[in-house]
């Protein structure tokens, strides 16, 4: 198991963004949370094992239709929190 910190930029707020990335968690078993963050990104902590980590960040960098992803941050996070499930935060 491992668990990242993921800041995505570009056009991802206002446009399903976080539906879009709770959806594809969900099918990939992973948990953890999607949020947006008041300076426009939208940071994303996934813990899962590393193949379907690896399948969600690559589903963050193309986002949904009317997003535009120009930017994508990953960091190991140690955690602290234990999830239960993936969650859209507000």
């Amino acid at each position: 198991m491992k668990r990242y910190r993921i800041y995505v930029s570009g056009i991802v707020q206002g446009v399903g963004y976080r539906y879009f990335t709770f959806r594809k968690a969900q099918e990939l078993g992973i948990k953890g949370y999607v949020m947006n963050l008041n300076d426009g990104r939208v940071l994303v902590v996934a813990e899962g094992d590393e193949n379907a980590l690896d399948k969600l960040i690559s589903s963050l960098r193309q986002g949904p239709k009317f997003s535009k992803v120009t930017g994508i941050e990953i960091l190991e996070d140690a955690g602290g929190e234990k999830f239960a499930k993936f969650e859209i935060r507000y």
